[in-house]
């Protein structure tokens, strides 16, 4: 029988209305040549030892063009705590979304070592000193996240609808003492509602050791080098391929080795990790899977930086091993090489984000040959009063061989999620061609609001329509044609303060003639969601 979580739920929710605004950590930025609200300018803190004020800096971030109303892509933000030589928006250490990171080691707080930048007692607690000099130091951070999800027809099958009442619990505390960095993360998943099946573990967990590492880092002449063991989140490269999946609960990490290598205009990540596997009952049954292994180099050249034009290009070479992975009616051993490289920045009123990949390596004997394709790109069409955007992005995978005996050409991303290509989960990037044109409009200063269509069509008709969760639309393969259907998406996120943001979502998927056929039909879905971060 289910176990409820309303007393826990009601506890957070009041919490979360009686957040009140932190310190400003954004600015509207002055002639950038870009949206004003969709490209912030971040206050970052430049420490210059034990006996010298902080100094804040302003450093511009580009918007990355991520796919609205999608999750495909976000912001970068500065990372903590070393004062790194290349570039902090590209430097592969955070992703940003709504004034906070959505990996919250990289942030930097020590500007709150200022009393007079601290608005109220939460400032107090991100910088906390430890000796009189304040070389050691802890910064604390939490979230709360209340969400409730209607899913008319679950699974795009005719049924009954399905409800998931979600919670989400994070606590972080981050200590510095000098080169050093220790970092841990306690996260709960909470789940409840109607007709939600068997809860998995990326929205239910008891309590789950989300991160926890240490780092050492510092600079030899003019490189900028570092090194982190134990459990951490990945977003290095492009969000089509590697996520924390924050659409989740329960973020998605890796348990490993990470160690990196910073010119002021060229970088080099190398990173050995095995993923973790997930439970629902607390600390003991989340682990790192030895059947599995995620490994690689990212390297990053900056091709232009200033004023109004970042670009960046980031090539990679990765290998992904798991003993389970499942194509057709076949579970085994697949290990599967990525070889590609990520175009990304923003060039006056243009942001771009290109990312392409072959595939190659072996499944149970059998050879694998794919390719995968992101291009995402906004333009914004007027800076003032509700400042327009006009943006489009393409996503390809390709698709053939799962059900047969030859090669395999069907395309996998390694940890990223599906909400870019449905808000419900109805697809994946696995045999998809989908164009997505798309319309943004800020009608208030904390408001955005978007509308976007989008068409999906498979490439291969020898091969299934994957669902998000990867698995193949029953008979699908069987079935000629390749339309696989179209959908609407609508968007409306409001920041209410620093700290606390509400979103809601609406997708209305119209399955085509190859669900159709299959026996799937149309399925709406609507998604509301209150976060509180400090």
């Amino acid at each position: 029988m289910p176990r409820p979580t309303t007393r826990l739920a009601i506890g957070v929710s009041l919490l979360a209305l009686t957040a009140v605004p932190a310190a400003a950590q954004t600015f509207t930025p002055i002639s950038t040549g870009v949206a004003p609200r969709g490209d912030e300018i971040v206050v970052v803190a430049a420490y210059n030892g034990p006996n010298n004020d902080v100094r804040v800096t302003k450093q511009d971030v580009p918007v990355q063009p991520g796919t609205p109303p999608s999750e495909a892509s976000q912001e970068r933000a500065p990372a903590n705590p070393a004062t790194r030589t290349y570039p902090r928006q590209a430097d592969g250490h955070g992703v940003k979304l709504g004034g906070y990171n959505l990996s919250r080691w990289a942030e930097d707080w020590r500007q709150m070592r200022n009393p007079k930048k601290r608005d109220d007692f939460l400032d107090r607690l991100k910088y906390l000193p430890i000796d009189s000099k304040g070389d050691i130091y802890l910064t604390l951070s939490g979230e709360v996240r209340i969400r409730a999800d209607y899913y008319s027809n679950p699974g795009m099958v005719d049924s009954e609808y399905r409800v998931e009442d979600k919670l989400r619990l994070v606590g972080g505390a981050d200590l510095h003492v000098g080169p050093l960095r220790f970092y841990g993360e306690l996260a709960h998943g909470g789940l409840a509602g109607h007709n939600y099946g068997v809860p998995t573990a990326k929205f239910r967990d008891d309590l789950f050791a989300q991160q926890f590492f240490g780092e050492i880092g510092g600079t030899i002449g003019p490189v900028t080098l570092g090194a982190r063991y134990g459990r951490q989140e990945f977003t290095d490269g492009s969000s089509t391929l590697v996520q924390q999946k924050d659409n989740n609960s329960i973020r998605t990490v890796e348990q490993g080795l990470r160690g990196w290598a910073q010119l002021s205009d060229l970088r080099v990540d190398l990173f050995d990790f095995e993923h973790v596997k997930l439970g629902i009952e607390g600390l003991s049954d989340d682990i790192a899977d030895p059947q599995t292994r995620f490994s690689g180099v990212t390297a990053g050249v900056v091709l232009r930086d200033d004023k109004t034009h970042k670009l960046f290009l980031d090539p990679f070479v990765w290998r992904e091993r798991n003993d389970k992975q499942r194509w057709g009616s076949v579970t085994a051993r697949e290990v599967r090489h990525y070889y590609g490289a990520r175009f990304w920045g923003s060039y006056d009123d243009l942001t771009l984000d290109w990312t392409v990949a072959h595939q190659s390596g072996d499944f149970a004997g059998r050879a694998v040959s794919a390719w995968s394709a992101a291009f995402a790109q906004t333009y914004v069409v007027g800076k003032k009063g509700w400042m327009p955007k006009v943006g489009v992005h393409f996503d390809y995978g390709s698709g053939g061989g799962s059900f047969g005996t030859g090669t395999i050409h069907a395309a996998r991303a390694v940890t990223a999620g599906s909400v870019a290509y449905s808000y419900q989960g109805a697809l994946m990037t696995t045999n998809l061609f989908q164009a997505s044109p798309n319309f943004t409009v800020s009608p208030a200063k904390t408001i955005d609001v978007t509308v976007e269509y989008q068409s999906s069509w498979r490439p291969s008709e020898t091969d299934a329509v994957y669902r998000g969760a990867g698995t193949a639309y029953a008979g699908t393969q069987r079935i000629d044609g390749n339309h696989i259907g179209d959908a609407v998406h609508l968007q409306a996120s409001w920041k209410i303060t620093p700290r606390l943001s509400l979103t809601g979502r609406w997708e209305y998927f119209a399955a085509g003639q190859l669900l159709d056929e299959a026996g799937f039909t149309d399925s709406h879905y609507f998604g509301s969601w209150l976060n509180f971060r400090f």
